[in-house]
Order: C-alpha cells, then structure tokens, then sequence
C-alpha cells in the first residue's frame, strides 16, 4: 500500500489484507499525529485519510485494469478520541459498485475500540482503448454546461 503513494508512505499506512471489495489497512500511530496534546488525541485528518485511503482501495479491488477511482465524497463520524498506543485498523468494505461511483463503508478501531466510521462514494474513470482517460459522467456534465450556458 506505502509503495503506491508517497502520501501513504509519509503517514506509514500498510496493508494488512486485500479481498476484492474489502481491504484492511493498518497505521501506526506516531507522536507528530496529535492534534490535541492535552488529552493527548490524534488529529481527526490522520483519521480522515486513512479512511479515504482504505476507501480508495477497496472501491479499486473491485475494478476492471482500465478503470482507476478518485473521491467525490467522504463523510467521516468521530466516535472516540484515537490516542499514542495501539495502532489504528481500518476495515473498508465496497457496499455497491455501480456504473459511475462506487459507495464504501469503513470502520477505524484502535485496541479493539471503534474510534471513527466513514462513507466514501468514488468515482470511477475509465480508459479508452488508445490509453487515454474518458472524462468522467460529472467531467462531461460540466463541460456541456460551460459551452451551453445551461444548467439542465
């Protein structure tokens, strides 16, 4: 998982385990990942990205080899503070993969502890036969509304 992306590798998220449509994914936690040093509790963002990451991979373990993914939305809920000790483990599962997004529920636990819930919806895109990228429904959306001027 660290090898795919230098954003992973900076937080030292690693891959625990990888089905089609569910990947486990595990951060270690560090002490620059405190957003609260009072309690001290780690900063909801390294959270947020570890479920947008699990997310990712689980949607992408269900695609064709010509189809990649990208984020339209993220909701994330903060259940318990994460803090320095164990490390957090995130369980993403691909709900639905349709056409045009695919819809992801992921759980982040700490020592067996539910800390965070969240629900990714990706976007996929898909390749043309010469290698170039199709835009996306959303991409062709708004290209049509930039040279109509409508918004139907």
């Amino acid at each position: 998982m660290e090898a795919l992306s230098p954003f992973n590798r900076l937080l030292g998220i690693k891959g625990e385990s990888a089905d089609r449509g569910r990947v486990v994914l595990v951060l270690p936690v560090r002490g620059d990942f405190v957003g609260d040093p009072q309690r001290p509790a780690l900063h909801g963002g390294v959270l947020s990205s570890l479920i947008d990451t699990a997310g990712g991979a689980a949607a992408w373990s269900a695609l064709a080899t010509d189809e990649s993914v990208s984020t339209v939305d993220l909701h994330v809920d903060y259940l318990e503070p994460a803090g320095l000790g164990a490390p957090l483990r995130a369980e993403a599962v691909l709900i639905r993969k349709g056409n045009r997004v695919c819809h992801v529920r992921i759980s982040v636990t700490q020592a067996g502890v539910l800390v965070a819930e969240g629900r990714g919806v990706y976007n996929i895109h898909r390749k043309r036969r010469d290698g170039t990228e199709r835009p996306s429904a959303e991409d062709a959306e708004g290209t049509e509304k930039r040279k109509t001027g409508r918004d139907e």
